[in-house]
């Protein structure tokens, strides 16, 4: 970052929005390792838990709270996972820990795609219910290790000059994986969602392959040398300093452990759990968006072939997200997240005008214009900040207020979905909606009303 005594050279915007792109043709081969297989997997899960409540309501036969909180089994199972499991890639490696998810997901869909065939009866608590559920269990446990593995891979293949963009571009990728789901809508037409879970199970077993042969011994190890020899001078930590981050002091014990920890930073732990309210948002898209697309715009294009506005999100990311960094990496993170979050809440009144078309895609789109400020910032922020050999855990224990979003958003989903937007009968769409954005834009206020206090000597103030 430039002092004020420093000439600042002048920035082309054309450069600002296509170096992002090449950077990442150019990423090394390890980083294609988690860059591709990323990729792949934003496409299954995205893809996977869009149709999942569905999925639950029409093949399991559960009702709408039922089926909502059988989403959330697997959306706040993957979070509470990663707390438990994020720093077996500190322990394992990267590679192994990579490989062991990406067979857990695989058999874990694959149990999910073949529950609807085996001729059980349906219900909640049915033995459909328990086999998928078992299905869900497994893609938990290795979803738990699988993120926190990939986030600790790109510091470990990168240095202090390019590990902004790498986190970028790992956010971006996933979710134009994402966006691929919009092709969607004639398979589940034709096969039905459990044979399009089958498509899912198959480009997992490939993301398990590309990781095998890409991401070999050889390769992790050339390039993590290559990344601490591109290291700032004074920034990579010697031996000993390793050494001691990585080994608590056996003599303060237990206690020691809970002082270094994370959440015992009172300002980083309320700063992470004022995240919470606009978190909701991101839940929604799987516990709510699906369905009230299919149900509020029932008969024309948009309820016919929901997976297009479902997945628009995931499109627009890829775009956004590497062109904001470039833009934004020169500004104060603190005032970014504020810009962020209001930028992602505001627009869900939107939606509670009623369901529009001019509505949803103003609401997509600027919600995640939003999204794409502040949540790449907040995904680096915790790998960024862990001492060195520690990454994956502080990336999993960071999840825990999203792993509280999602516990608490399908506990309600399911019953206003039943109230506000049933499958039969009359909608009041506005009124769900009216409830939700005044639950997100609880974030961006929190955020100003406290930013004296939170920002003073918070690590977020660093641009």
């Amino acid at each position: 970052m430039s002092t004020a005594t420093e000439p600042v050279a002048p920035k082309s915007p054309l450069r600002e929005i296509v170096q992002p792109f090449i950077d990442v043709v150019h990423a090394p081969r390890a980083l294609w390792g988690i860059n591709l297989p990323y990729f792949l997997e934003g496409w299954c899960y995205w893809g996977i838990v869009g149709y999942l409540s569905m999925y639950f309501s029409d093949y399991v036969g559960l009702g709408e709270q039922p089926a909502a909180l059988s989403v959330g089994f697997q959306t706040w199972g993957i979070t509470l996972a990663m707390v438990l499991f994020g720093g077996l890639a500190d322990r394992w490696g990267v590679r192994v820990a990579l490989l062991l998810s990406f067979a857990l997901m695989m058999c874990g869909r694959g149990i999910l795609a073949l529950s609807p065939y085996l001729g059980l009866g349906g219900g909640t608590w049915s033995a459909l219910h328990f086999i998928s559920l078992a299905g869900i269990l497994l893609v938990i446990f290795g979803y738990g290790m699988y993120q926190p593995a990939a986030y600790a891979g790109v510091r470990q293949f990168t240095n202090v000059k390019s590990a902004a963009m790498g986190y970028a571009m790992l956010y971006a990728l996933m979710n134009f994986g994402g966006w691929l789901n919009s092709f969607f809508a004639p398979i589940r037409k034709s096969v039905g969602i459990a044979g399009a879970y089958w498509i899912y199970v198959a480009l997992t077993g490939v993301s398990l392959l590309v990781t095998a042969l890409i991401l070999t011994r050889k390769t992790v190890a050339d390039a993590t040398a290559a990344a601490r020899a591109g290291a700032e001078p004074g920034k990579e930590p010697n031996a000993e300093t390793r050494r001691a981050s990585r080994t608590p002091d056996q003599s303060t014990g237990f206690v020691q452990w809970l002082k270094n920890h994370p959440l015992a930073d009172l300002k980083f732990s309320f700063f992470i759990f004022a995240l919470i309210p606009v978190q909701t948002l991101f839940a929604h898209f799987w516990f709510t968006f699906a369905k009230y697309l299919q149900r509020a715009f029932h008969g024309n294009w948009i309820g016919d072939n929901f997976e297009w506005v479902l997945n628009l999100n995931s499109a627009l990311i890829f775009v956004f997200v590497p062109i904001v960094a470039a833009i934004t990496a020169r500004y104060k993170a603190y005032n970014m997240m504020v810009l962020g979050t209001f930028t992602m809440a505001f627009p869900t009144f939107f939606l509670a005008l009623g369901p529009h078309p001019a509505t949803i895609f103003a609401y997509v789109l600027l919600m995640t214009i939003g999204e794409a400020i502040w949540q790449p910032r907040f995904l680096g922020l915790a790998t960024q900040i862990a001492p060195e050999g520690r990454a994956a855990s502080y990336s999993g224990v960071a999840q825990l207020p999203w792993f509280l979003t999602k516990v608490v958003t399908s506990f309600y989903a399911g019953w206003f979905l039943a109230k506000y937007c049933p499958a039969e009968g009359p909608l009041n769409t506005e009124f769900m909606w009216l409830v939700y954005a005044f639950i997100a834009v609880a974030t961006p206020i929190l955020l100003i009303v406290l930013k004296p206090w939170l920002s003073k000597g918070l690590k977020l103030t660093a641009g």
